[in-house]
């Protein structure tokens, strides 16, 4: 059987108050036609009764009229097949069409929508709604655990590939030797580089000084063999006093020539990052060489255990209050910086706005099959009674209407009919 539409919330007080109108309009046709017979049977003794009889008359026909419109919009008046009646359970797809059209022509324009969401202010209640300490602290807790199973959720073999290929597809896209340049270059900025000759100057007097010993067997083991070994002991010591006494007085001086040396070398060398074709291509060689090398590997598969652990962390942790407090922060902060600048909720709002009136006016054919086919899909019966809970109180007033408005038409066209004779 066709499914029923869905039941009105307030259904038993709606078919109560429809019963008691129509027993006030019923009654009040019930009242003209006693009015009508009374009247007719004394008129000819009493003429005067012929205005209260045409009054009833007029009524008695306007009611009933009224009575059968209204009636035959949901049902068959007293069963009897007369053509154009029972509408709304014989013409229901065709009123759902044309709802659905009316729907999508008045209620989804793109006019409608955009007035609409920007009376809303939707950026403004967004902003309110995360400043707010508890929704903050809600929000937060329900991003981390939506990204914490769904890390845990994805498989491990897809996880470590698409990390691998994420981070390979993006190195490279990018040509390592100019980003290199830009990195030196603003590492010679104050001559900043010049830390880098000192940090390299004094890891060669530790290690100077840590191998003095192996040094002394070197030099004795690559000196010849007539060559006493007093003398090999003096070359070393003059060795290692000549440079360390260098590093010493390079360290001291900032105009030292080594220095200005190590200064044309290094910007050389940047300038050949940026600029030199060949430097460029030696570089992606070896970048595509460290990729390709099995530490990439271990690499991509080191982020995903850590990120399958964190999450595993987290979601054994009864609510994770504590560790999304930082998010929560953050998005209360975000929502506060919002309602302090007018200038980003309106970029904000316009954005919102353009983004869901743009959704919904792409989608509102959908909207329109929706209610189509939903309405197609009701049982007519069923249809049909819910329709008159929803508005059937109010038609009553048609008839009532229609019985008083007739009985005034009435006796104004006897009186006038009366004048005329």
């Amino acid at each position: 059987a066709p499914p029923s539409p869905p039941p009105v919330a307030d259904e038993a007080a709606r078919q109560a108050e429809l019963k008691v109108m129509q027993r006030v309009a019923t009654g009040l046709l019930g009242i003209a036609f006693l009015v009508f017979f009374v009247a007719r049977l004394l008129e000819p003794a009493h003429p005067w009764l012929g205005f209260v009889r045409a009054t009833a008359e007029a009524s008695l026909v306007g009611g009933l009229a009224d009575w059968f419109a209204v009636t035959a919009l949901f049902r068959k008046p007293l069963g009897l097949p007369i053509p154009h009646t029972a509408i709304i359970q014989t013409q229901k797809d065709r009123i759902g069409q044309v709802l659905a059209r009316f729907i999508q022509r008045h209620f989804l324009s793109r006019e409608v929508l955009t007035g609409k969401l920007r009376s809303m202010r939707l950026a403004e209640r967004v902003a309110r709604w995360i400043r707010d300490p508890d929704n903050s602290a809600r929000l937060a807790r329900d991003l981390a655990v939506g990204v914490a199973q769904a890390v845990q959720a994805l498989p491990e073999a897809d996880a470590r590939e698409l990390i691998r290929n994420s981070a390979l597809a993006r190195l490279q896209a990018v040509q390592l030797a100019p980003v290199l340049g830009k990195l030196l270059a603003a590492v010679t900025t104050d001559d900043r580089h010049q830390g880098l000759l000192d940090e390299a100057l004094r890891m060669v007097s530790d290690a100077i000084e840590t191998n003095r010993d192996e040094l002394r067997w070197k030099i004795r083991e690559e000196s010849p063999w007539w060559v006493p070994g007093l003398i090999d002991d003096v070359f070393h010591q003059r060795l290692v006093a000549g440079a360390q006494a260098l590093i010493a007085e390079v360290e001291a001086d900032p105009d030292h020539p080594l220095r200005r040396r190590f200064d044309t070398a290094f910007r050389e060398f940047v300038d050949r990052l940026e600029h030199s074709p060949h430097v460029k291509a030696r570089t992606e060689e070896l970048k595509e060489d460290l990729l390709g090398h099995p530490v990439v590997e271990e690499f991509a598969s080191s982020l995903w255990d850590r990120a399958r652990q964190a999450a595993a962390r987290f979601s054994a942790q009864a609510d994770g209050g504590a560790t999304v407090q930082p998010l929560a922060r953050g998005i209360s902060a975000l929502g506060e910086s919002l309602l302090a600048s007018e200038e980003r909720l309106a970029e904000l709002d316009d954005f919102l706005t353009d983004f869901i009136a743009s959704l919904l006016e792409q989608h509102r054919h959908e909207v329109v099959d929706l209610i189509t086919v939903t309405v197609s899909r009701w049982d007519p019966e069923a249809a049909a009674q819910r329709i008159e809970l929803a508005v059937g109180r109010d038609l009553q007033f048609i008839r009532l209407n229609g019985t008083l408005v007739g009985g005034l038409a009435g006796l104004v066209i006897y009186t006038v009919s009366l004048l005329l004779s």
